[in-house]
């Protein structure tokens, strides 16, 4: 059985493999009741929302947060400190003001890029003590979790499908982020197409109890002087990414998946591919506009390539 809703910005899909329909719409209709729950805690786009309120008293000590909140925000620290400080959930002033000089068709001042970096940082997010609360100590700071939510709901999500009995279901965010839990009826593995933004279809990935996340550098991007600026920004030097590249990496979690694609398209084919080597149970490659590959020593077992030059 197979449904899709509108949740977290994108449509989620759900298949689900069992021989009892009844059970299986009750599964779907749970399923999709979590999601939007976990999108109304984590997203900045309602006002009223718990991580809008968090970013609005930025500066002001201490706030209670839900616990899908403080469970990101402690996620979020310990993922910017395996990231080298390239995936950092701190970097809503950044994207702010890039937004704006997307709009104003300028690149934004130094002193203003200064001031945003200067509130820029996951180190700097304060736990509290009992495990509900948590502060921004600088007025300014504000936290997104457009690179971490996906994944934190897709493990979410499997939990309670494997607590209900089910062993084989695919989730998927629009093709960004996947789980895939067991295998299909009629094959050994979920196989899912892979494509590059600008090339079309390079592979098909097969997945057996494991979560993908696929990110591109220029997926949302605007052009400012002439130049293509992307919607991902590095963090440690305040930019967007200019090149145009696919990231795509396999890990035991979603949420893990979807951070170290974020920080491979920001770390490149050489720090970025020697991380992910680093994680146990993890596989991934970059492709760049012209064709050119640069994957993990693993990616090959669960890729099947279609004629791509490999560097």
């Amino acid at each position: 059985m197979i449904d899709g809703r509108y949740v977290m910005g994108t449509i989620l899909q759900v298949e689900l493999c069992s021989i009892d329909p009844a059970a299986q719409r009750a599964a779907l209709d749970a399923t999709f009741t979590a999601a939007r729950h976990i999108d109304e805690m984590l997203t900045t786009y309602a006002a009223d929302g718990p991580t809008s309120r968090f970013n609005a008293h930025a500066g002001q000590g201490a706030q209670a947060l839900p616990p899908e909140v403080i469970e990101v925000l402690a996620s979020a620290r310990s993922h910017h400190i395996l990231t080298a400080g390239t995936f950092d959930v701190t970097v809503g002033p950044l994207l702010a003001l890039w937004r704006v000089a997307g709009e104003n068709g300028r690149i934004p001042a130094p002193q203003a890029l200064a001031a945003a970096r200067a509130r820029v940082g996951s180190e700097r997010i304060l736990l509290g003590s009992d495990g509900r609360s948590a502060a921004l100590p600088d007025q300014g700071m504000a936290v997104d979790f457009g690179g971490i939510g996906k994944g934190y709901a897709l493990d979410r999500l499997m939990a309670r499908l494997r607590a209900s009995g089910l062993d084989r279901a695919l989730l998927d965010f629009g093709r960004s982020s996947v789980w895939a839990l067991g295998q299909p009826p009629d094959a050994p593995a979920w196989r899912l197409l892979l494509e590059h933004p600008s090339r079309g279809a390079i592979g098909v990935i097969s997945l057996r109890d494991q979560a993908m996340s696929v990110s591109g550098s220029l997926g949302q991007s605007t052009e400012i002087g002439g130049r293509r600026y992307g919607h991902v920004v590095d963090p440690r030097t305040g930019w967007p990414l200019e090149r145009d590249l696919l990231a795509a990496v396999v890990a035991p979690s979603a949420e893990l998946a979807e951070v170290l694609s974020k920080a491979l398209l920001i770390l490149g084919e050489q720090e970025g591919i020697a991380l992910l080597e680093r994680v146990p149970g993890v596989q991934g490659t970059l492709v760049d506009a012209g064709g050119r590959s640069w994957s993990s020593l693993g990616w090959e077992r669960i890729f099947a390539a279609r004629d791509l030059p490999r560097d």
